[in-house]
């Protein structure tokens, strides 16, 4: 199919409804996990005075699913339809979630009521995230997915500014466990919203015979690591989450014992990363036709990826001191968003649309894996070099991670490859 420049140009995903409602249900779903994200952990704390071992259990549960059910999730994306996923995944969410202000209205909530839900719903959220990116091209036209990608990178990160606000509101307004319930509400908007889209989507071509599970999710992984732009890039995610965990699990005893930042300031701080994100999402698009894609995606990941050297180097008076870590995590949070926009654009478009969720499953599988060994990772490196040192060897690594994208054939490119690229049908 082809499309007319005139759309491509003036009209764009603006004029495109099934777009503008998927886009509309995810927008209205970030924000209402945001209140989640703060609500349930206050829950926990609130009700049932969880122990930091009981926190720690609650924040894995939630990752949990990530390991265990990514690679699998990945096979079935590629089997069924992914529009009735996303909304089965939404539907589970939601009954999941009211399971909690339920609980505390009638009596019977428990901690390990908490644990539960959040495995629930961390697994119906792996499903989601794996149908919501491979779905996206199917709804939009290949030189429409840097601007689709754009718009739903800018919902992200304004959930990201304003999500918590809210959350704190109604937790205040409503009590922690009662406000979980408009969580659980706006993924039944964004449930309407996808059902409400009316473009068919293709048939998934069924196996001439049945594939074994285990080759499929290994067809994922040999997609993932033999196309050269993907390697790369799942390297260099992966040695980024792995460094940029190790300092995050350092930076608020760093920044309240060593430097003396009160609650209230480092919470300004860290926010200006997500006010970051989300000006690095409304310029990326722009980015990619100043720059040509290649280069717009270096320069990103290099602000992503040195703007944090600055932390552990931070000297002098409190409010110098705070400047410079706003500057950083501000700076971070631009090229963060600008990269996430147009490396997902070019995932989508090097793969082939019936590969796409088993590729996403092994990408994600890789570097989310990073996550938790970086975190170990941090807290080891903190106790035997402390706080500060530990930081720099994190920002040095971070830096080292564009070493993948640097040796690849990224940079050359100037737009969106036409075809799937080696190893990608």
């Amino acid at each position: 199919m082809q499309v007319g420049l005139s759309r491509v140009r003036w009209g764009g995903v603006w004029r495109n409804q099934d777009f503008l409602k998927l886009w509309a249900g995810e927008t209205v779903s970030l924000f209402g996990s945001q209140v989640t994200t703060l609500a349930l952990p206050l829950t926990a704390v609130q009700s049932f005075a969880a122990t930091p071992a009981q926190m720690g259990i609650l924040s894995a549960a939630r990752f949990l699913p990530f390991l265990l059910l990514t690679l699998v999730a990945g096979v079935w994306v590629d089997v069924y339809r992914r529009r009735p996923i996303l909304v089965g995944a939404n539907l589970g969410r939601a009954f999941v979630l009211a399971l909690v202000p339920l609980g505390a209205v009638m009596g019977w909530l428990r901690m390990w009521h908490l644990y539960a839900v959040a495995f629930g719903v961390g697994a119906l959220t792996v499903l989601f995230d794996l149908a919501y990116q491979s779905y996206v091209p199917s709804l939009v036209e290949r030189e429409e997915l840097v601007e689709a990608n754009s718009k739903l990178q800018t919902s992200a990160s304004a959930a990201e500014v304003g999500g918590p606000a809210l959350g704190g509101l109604l937790v205040e307004w409503l009590s922690a466990p009662v406000a979980v319930a408009a969580d659980a509400l706006s993924f039944l908007v964004s449930a309407v919203l996808l059902g409400a889209i009316g473009r068919p989507e293709p048939r998934m071509d069924a196996p001439a015979q049945r594939v074994p599970l285990f080759r499929q999710i290994g067809e994922g992984l040999r997609i993932t690591f033999s196309n050269p732009y993907l390697r790369s890039l799942a390297g260099e995610a992966a040695t980024y989450n792995f460094f940029e965990t190790a300092i995050l699990a350092l930076f608020t005893l760093y920044a309240t014992r060593e430097l003396g930042l009160s609650p209230a300031q480092l919470g300004t701080v860290m926010g200006t990363g997500a006010v970051g994100a989300l000006l690095g999402a409304l310029v990326a698009e722009r980015a990619a036709r100043v720059l040509g894609l290649g280069r717009a995606i270096l320069a990103s990941m290099a602000l992503a990826c040195v703007a944090p050297l600055l932390i552990p180097l931070v000297r002098g008076p409190l409010p110098v001191v705070i400047a410079l870590l706003v500057a950083a995590f501000f700076v971070n949070g631009i090229g963060l968003a600008m990269s996430n926009v147009h490396v997902v654009s070019l995932r989508q478009a090097v793969t082939a649309p019936h590969l796409l969720g088993r590729m996403n499953a092994s990408y994600r599988f890789f570097v989310y894996g990073a996550i938790p060994l970086g975190s170990l990772f941090g807290g080891l490196l903190g106790e035997h070099l402390g706080v500060r040192s530990a930081l720099l060897v994190g920002a040095g690594g971070l830096c080292a991670a564009l070493l993948w994208v640097v040796s690849s054939p990224v940079p050359h490119l100037r737009r969106l490859p036409e075809q799937a690229g080696p190893a990608s049908g």
